[in-house]
């Protein structure tokens, strides 16, 4: 009598994630550069590097000289020329403390307004079933289209004239309080998710904010952190809606209380270069800390791994 010995396939084989762990070594090998090509890419990306680099290190080093060097040479200058005097000079003539601290509740309140109503907004529009869905998602694309500069009268007269809310810091925020672009971003991250998540919990009892705050909200942490930082360019930078709702110098963001120093103050002085560059680095230093600090963020993770088959 012949005995037949079958055996089973092997585990690796079996698991869901052996397809997965194959894709990526087949595309890691069709990707691996040969030595040459390595070199020329180290060699490209370098010189991108630097040339993206330099405007920075420049505008840094132009704000440490004494006296001024608009040439070439002022990118390597003599260390005895190096001297903070253009950043003391700036401190001394407007209050830069206030400035940073006006400037930061101006971001704080747009970036809390554009992540709340952003977020729920683009739950709305991709997780929820409502009548005009398409039509009202169509609507914020077309608001994009719209430049601020065509808005800025008709919003001075109903904030400033009609509400009140001239030299405030409300006045300064609600124009910038929905973020259509923040809107979009997190309308995509959320069509991505497996809707299996959610059927699963409301099958557990889930309501919609807590499949919003424990179920969604986790898993889009890179559109949170990207809508945080491309938000905070926006208002940190902003010139022209603070100038013309802010008459108070105490209420004024850092942008407006440096432009008011280049303009009738750092031309004056014996070095104006310099006092134009440390005012640029003042207010271009947060914005570079923020992307070094939070870049890791940008890089999304695995959502489909969330999903158990």
């Amino acid at each position: 009598m012949t005995t037949l010995k079958t055996t089973g396939a092997d585990p690796a084989a079996r698991s869901p994630r052996a397809p997965r762990q194959r894709r990526r070594r087949d595309l890691a090998a069709s990707t691996r550069l040969s030595r040459p090509q390595a070199i020329l890419q180290g060699v490209v990306l370098t010189l991108g590097a630097i040339a993206f680099l330099f405007p920075f290190y420049y505008m840094l080093v132009g704000s440490l000289q004494a006296s001024p060097d608009t040439t070439v040479a002022g990118a390597f200058p003599n260390p005895a020329n190096l001297t903070l005097h253009n950043y003391a000079a700036i401190d001394s003539r407007i209050n830069l403390w206030q400035g940073l601290v006006n400037s930061g509740i101006f971001t704080g309140g747009v970036l809390l307004f554009t992540v709340v109503f952003g977020v729920l907004a683009g739950y709305a529009l991709s997780i929820l079933q409502w009548r005009g869905r398409g039509v009202t998602f169509a609507l914020a694309l077309l608001v994009q289209t719209i430049p601020f500069q065509l808005l800025m009268i008709p919003l001075y007269v109903l904030i400033a004239r009609n509400y009140g809310l001239g030299d405030s810091y409300l006045g300064m925020i609600l124009p910038f309080a929905i973020n259509s672009a923040a809107v979009l971003i997190f309308r995509q991250y959320f069509l991505q998710l497996p809707r299996e998540l959610f059927d699963a919990a409301r099958i557990d009892g889930a309501g919609e904010f807590t499949l919003l705050w424990r179920v969604a909200l986790p898993l889009v942490r890179p559109a949170l952190v990207t809508v945080l930082l491309l938000t905070f360019i926006g208002p940190w930078n902003e010139f022209l809606w603070p100038f013309l709702i802010t008459k108070e110098a105490s209420l004024q963001p850092l942008a407006v209380s440096l432009a008011n120093y280049i303009s009738t103050v750092a031309a004056s002085t014996s070095n104006p270069y310099g006092a134009i560059l440390a005012g640029a680095v003042v207010l271009a230093a947060p914005v570079v800390v923020l992307f070094i600090v939070f870049q890791r963020y940008f890089t999304s993770t695995d959502i489909g791994s969330s999903v158990k088959g």
